[in-house]
């Protein structure tokens, strides 16, 4: 908390503007685009202030980044989603799962988690499938399937049973979830029914989850710093 809280305190800062402003959907501008994404630019911040040496030599924290920087184009796409530019938002984060899911890497496996995680998406999938509709139905479905994989890279990663976890892997996978909830929410407010506090939920979730999953980069510091007071 020491270490990381004070780099964290202009992304804080950010999503209370967010929130504040509390912008209206219904007449995008860039201005609205760019208050959205601050909060993203400051977790770009909080993973550039560790030095860019970090960056480079842990292939992990830079695919991060490269996925909160996906995600800050997404986020912009998605201010004119109702002007034809959801499908662009929704490549972006597609691509950021991509990339998250490769930082989370394949070790250890976890063959029960990635089972949990696709009964799951797939119950998901199934429920969303009589509301969709054109291109919609394998989109979802190919999004779906994306984040799914990025949770179960993130749940595998926390092992609780063994004792093996760490603070940034617990955060990781919590990130990964709440990623979850929030683009849950999005699918079933734009295709199914209102959901109440839809904006709220999603936004809520949306900036929590970025945070742990940015805050779960720093692991390799951590051990690092770890090797060198040994």
């Amino acid at each position: 908390v020491k270490s990381e809280g004070p780099k964290l305190v202009p992304f804080f800062k950010a999503t209370c503007v967010y929130f504040v402003l509390w912008l209206p959907t219904s007449s995008p501008s860039w201005f609205s685009a760019l208050i959205k994404c601050l909060p993203i630019f400051c977790l770009w911040v909080f993973l550039l202030a560790h030095g860019i040496n970090f960056l480079v030599s842990h292939q992990s924290a830079s695919r991060i980044l490269a996925g909160l920087i996906f995600s800050a184009v997404g986020d912009a796409f998605l201010i004119w989603q109702e002007q034809g530019y959801f499908i662009h938002g929704l490549l972006m984060f597609a691509i950021t799962h991509i990339l998250y899911s490769s930082a989370f890497g394949m070790k250890p496996l976890d063959l029960k988690a990635g089972l949990l995680m696709g009964l799951v998406c797939s119950s998901c999938y199934a429920f969303l499938y009589s509301y969709l509709s054109g291109p919609f139905t394998y989109l979802v479905a190919v999004y779906i399937a994306l984040i799914g994989f990025m949770g179960w890279r993130a749940v595998a990663g926390m092992q609780l049973c063994n004792d093996l976890w760490t603070w940034t892997k617990l955060s990781a996978c919590i990130g990964a979830m709440l990623f979850m909830v929030s683009d849950l929410t999005i699918a079933l407010n734009k295709f199914c029914f209102p959901v109440p506090y839809s904006r709220f939920i999603i936004m809520a979730t949306y900036y929590a989850a970025q945070m742990l999953i940015a805050l779960s980069a720093v692991e390799s510091r951590d051990e690092e710093d770890f090797r060198k007071r040994s």
